[in-house]
């Protein structure tokens, strides 16, 4: 009796450390999901106030650059030239405006994603933030056409 109550002990310690294992491993595994989601939300944050900056800069220097040609002379000519400047500016502008305003929205969106990331499969992530990533470059493309236009 006292065998078979030791065989028992053993297979049932052996499980129990079998299990414990396991649910080291899948706690290991998510820890190091979760650190990844962490980083990758932080970056996001970051790249989410660099392109609230550029905005901020692109309308400060449009009201800037929009006073100064207004300075410049009453002449007819002049006006044409000072109308068809801001014409150019203000499709430019807008355009910077509308990718920043999706660039800001795609990474508002991939913050709440990667918050809640044990929801959503890794490689659905990676292609949404690559995503991101190219709008937001066709919005810092539109800023530099921008400047481009704001420096003639």
């Amino acid at each position: 009796m006292a065998a078979l109550l030791t065989v028992y002990l053993i297979r049932t310690t052996s499980a129990w450390q079998r299990s414990s294992a396991q649910w080291e491993d899948l706690a290991r595994t998510h820890g190091t999901a979760l650190a990844q989601a962490q980083t990758d939300l932080e970056a996001a944050q970051a790249e989410l106030t660099d392109t609230q900056t550029q905005l901020a800069a692109a309308q400060q220097r449009i009201t800037e650059l929009a006073d100064e040609k207004a300075r410049l002379g009453d002449t007819s000519a002049s006006q044409q030239q000072l109308a068809d400047y801001q014409a150019r500016v203000s499709q430019a502008a807008g355009q910077v405006a509308t990718a920043l305003a999706n660039c800001i929205d795609g990474q508002q969106r991939l913050i709440g994603y990667l918050r809640e990331s044990d929801q959503y499969d890794p490689s659905d992530l990676q292609r949404f933030a690559t995503d991101v990533d190219r709008v937001c470059g066709a919005a810092t493309d539109a800023n530099a056409s921008l400047q481009r236009e704001l420096d003639r």
